[in-house]
């Protein structure tokens, strides 16, 4: 449903004009405030009460929330507590968000003001607004919500604190807390909300997997190669992988130990690695079973860098294309299929010849698709184990492949070793 949609209904639904709400939710929407979370500001701002009904709803547990509620009063047991600052209405405004359990399950909540929330607490939130997000339920503790904390302690079947290994992290998890040594990092200046900023990337490592990170509030202990306990992060995505994100909020203390570090990817079945909506650092391996238009000697756009199909780029229109080699090879595992992409360096690897090579036998064919024809006879068919960014979006998955090695093992030996682990 579009903005205009949006506000059409709202405006129905108020009983005010129509532009009026249309622009103050434009507004919303410019400064980045999701559009659910949105509505329901305008709605409080027109004295609705957030939910079209003005009443409350009682919930004798979490997992009674659904996100046709407006507002309700549950008890539930603070896990963890993250605070940050967004953009809201034009101005900076800090947050505490975090997650909420009781017996029956959890629930994400975000704070609009400090209500002294800490791990731990038992806590009756009344009159906390709901919205959507991300298909689920989430609480909104506002200048409307009351917050009392309760002398029983409420048991619960989860951890407190936010305290978490690296594979299992996910996109939207806030308030985390990570042991992790800084396997790679680069300073560098972008070009932020308030102009030039200036701050660090690259990549986490523990002994379960690696991820990529972003410090918006450059902390000197995170240097490459130290060992860190990072407190307070936030976690989004990233290229369709999750990315943490630490703030002028987060705590950095340097660990006087290294933290193990695996040297491998996480080893995934494809299937378990799509499902996850993608995967920084993941190794499968499998059969390449046929090779994608696309592949072999291609034209990029000399401006973005895309692909272009008979001189047009989607977005720049005519232009003179630039040779590159690339593979798009589809891999398959027996539990499911990935598009495993191979950069100009992995192809020529793969080619047996450079750039140069490819053109030479485009010409000599007056057909640049025996390229791929080439890498087609000497990849289909065989086993590889492929390391890389796995990543999923509606165009399907793709794995963007660091290496791309045939795998030697005899198979009598991989069957008679297996055996001896069923025996054992």
């Amino acid at each position: 449903m579009t903005v205009d949609e949006r506000a059409e209904e709202l405006a129905s639904d108020l009983g005010v004009d129509k532009e009026e709400v249309k622009e103050d939710l434009e507004n919303l929407v410019e400064y980045s405030v999701p559009i659910d979370e949105a509505v329901q500001s305008l709605r409080r701002k027109y004295g609705d009460g957030g939910d079209g009904s003005g009443g409350t709803r009682s919930k004798d547990s979490i997992d009674e929330i659904t996100t046709a509620d407006g507002n309700v009063t549950v008890t539930a047991r603070v896990l963890n507590v993250g605070k940050r600052s967004i953009r809201y209405q034009g101005s900076d405004q800090v947050i505490f968000e975090g997650v909420l359990a009781d017996a029956s399950g959890t629930i994400d909540y975000t704070a609009w003001q400090d209500f002294g929330l800490s791990p731990g607490d038992t806590i009756t939130a009344g009159n906390a607004g709901v919205r959507e997000w991300d298909g689920s339920p989430e609480l909104n503790l506002g200048e409307s919500t009351s917050v009392a904390f309760e002398e029983e302690t409420l048991e619960v079947p989860y951890e407190i604190g936010g305290d978490a290994e690296l594979v299992d992290i996910e996109t939207g998890d806030r308030g985390v807390d990570v042991e992790v040594r800084v396997s790679e990092v680069e300073r560098r200046t972008i070009d932020g909300r308030d102009g030039e900023t200036e701050i660090l990337s690259g990549v986490l490592a523990d002994e379960t997997a690696k991820l990529p990170f972003t410090d918006w509030d450059p902390h000197p202990e995170i240097e490459e190669g130290a060992s860190v306990r990072i407190e307070n992060t936030y976690v989004r995505e990233y290229r369709g992988v999750p990315s943490i994100n630490v703030s002028e909020f987060s705590t950095v203390e340097a660990l006087a130990d290294d933290v193990p570090v695996s040297e491998s990817g996480t080893r995934l079945p494809i299937r378990e690695a799509v499902e996850a909506g993608g995967v920084y650092d993941v190794e499968a391996v499998g059969h390449i079973i046929s090779i994608r238009d696309g592949s072999g000697l291609i034209q990029r756009c000399p401006e973005c860098g895309r692909v272009i199909q008979k001189g047009q780029c989607r977005t720049h229109g005519d232009v003179d294309g630039e040779d590159d080699l690339r593979v798009k090879a589809i891999l398959d595992d027996g539990t499911g299929t990935v598009t495993a992409v191979l950069d100009d360096e992995i192809t020529e690897q793969v080619y047996g010849g450079d750039l140069e090579d490819a053109r030479e036998q485009a010409r000599e064919a007056m057909d640049q698709t025996v390229v791929a024809d080439t890498i087609r006879e000497r990849v289909v068919g065989r086993e590889y184990r492929v390391r890389g960014h796995l990543s999923v979006d509606e165009y399907g998955a793709n794995l963007d492949a660091s290496s791309f090695a045939e795998v030697e093992d005899d198979p009598a030996d991989r069957a008679a070793d297996l055996l001896s682990e069923v025996d054992a």
